[in-house]
């Protein structure tokens, strides 16, 4: 078999969760759309079922997936709903949804529900996607306030730029969410922070936090924060060297003839590229793990195969062990050395099989 893998730590997981759960202080909705950042929703939310307040996703289909597996806890609907036809498949699997939108607040006026829809009201603060105009909130507030079929209602926004821990836009967006708080009735429960405002920003903590990317170990922020330290990276990305070719200085490696060798190179070719999620744009001196030990990348990745430079690894060789990254190498590192992000490399997963472990 090939030895391309991913393999996806639970232990980690739930210490993640945990850690994004106490420094809330509150509730904390665990994010598992995009198939949990490319680590498997179905199995994340299994190792938090019991554990986590809620869930999050992005829209009805991965909401189902989940009741389908098992999954009785809230799951909440990040998008909201696209159609006035959703809403009995959202009554039907006893979903929570997020209303983001004055055709939504239309919509649910016109179609009353069996049973009270728990609704978190989205507030533009400032990051301008989705969400209601500050204009416009308190009168979409009172609307669905009245209707019989809709429950509990939580105020949220979210911000554009909490991983930036400078920056006055977050600061800015608080201001903005809790004048229009003012504006509502006393006790209302608030949602705000994502990861990184979680971690960066303690006045951004409220009833709900809503944790994503760190729950997968990793972070986007700009400036160190001793709240991202206990991060544990949940996925490893590895293979193993195929084959190794001797070549003399000044010898092309790969495509293109990217990267030429300065003297004397071992080179080592390993069973991943592209097309396992591996950015095709990593440039050469990206760090790996080569049997524990740290290396690096050289020459330009292919969609099936990469190269690494084994010169200063006397005992590597066919079969040794490559860690793409993982707990000894942060995906975000690598991210950075390919004009990418953890968010599109997590995501990207493709190929490359997944292996759940429980390390503990």
């Amino acid at each position: 078999m090939r030895p391309a893998r991913a393999t996806i730590d639970l232990d980690a997981l739930r210490h993640n969760y945990r850690h994004a759960r106490t420094l809330g202080g509150g509730k904390a909705l665990a994010v598992v759309k995009a198939d949990a950042y490319g680590h498997g929703a179905v199995a994340c939310a299994r190792a938090l079922d019991g554990e986590a307040d809620g869930f999050g996703v992005a829209c009805i289909e991965e909401a189902i997936e989940l009741r389908e597996a098992g999954i009785r806890a809230p799951i909440l609907l990040l998008e909201g709903f696209f159609d006035a036809d959703e809403l009995p498949l959202i009554e039907r699997h006893a979903l929570w949804t997020v209303v983001a939108s004055s055709w939504q607040v239309d919509v649910l006026e016109r179609h009353p529900l069996r049973q009270p829809l728990p609704v978190w009201l989205k507030l533009d603060s400032g990051m301008h996607r989705l969400g209601l105009a500050p204009e416009d909130y308190p009168d979409a507030w009172r609307r669905l306030r009245a209707l019989p079929w809709v429950g509990d209602m939580v105020a949220m926004s979210h911000f554009s730029r909490a991983d930036e821990l400078g920056h006055a836009s977050t600061p800015a967006q608080l201001a903005t969410f809790d004048a229009m708080l003012a504006r509502l009735p006393p006790g209302t429960t608030t949602s705000l922070a994502n990861s990184a405002a979680l971690m960066a920003w303690p006045t951004a903590r409220r009833d709900w936090v809503r944790p994503g990317l760190m729950l997968y170990g990793s972070h986007m922020l700009d400036a160190p924060c001793a709240e991202a330290e206990p991060l544990r990276a949940v996925m490893e990305l590895a293979s193993r060297v195929i084959a190794v070719r001797e070549l003399a200085a000044g010898e092309p490696i790969g495509y293109a003839g990217a990267f030429t060798t300065s003297r004397p190179t071992r080179v080592g070719v390993v069973a991943a590229g592209y097309a396992d999620g591996y950015p095709q744009y990593a440039t050469s001196g990206t760090p790996v793990i080569i049997d524990g030990q740290p290396g690096e990348l050289i020459g330009r990745v292919s969609m099936d195969m990469l190269t690494v430079d084994l010169t200063d690894h006397p005992g590597a060789g066919i079969g040794s062990d490559i860690e793409l990254w993982g707990a000894r190498l942060p995906v975000a590192e690598v991210a950075a050395r390919s004009g990418n992000s953890p968010y599109r490399l997590l995501t990207g997963l493709k190929r490359a099989p997944r292996q759940v472990v429980e390390r503990s």
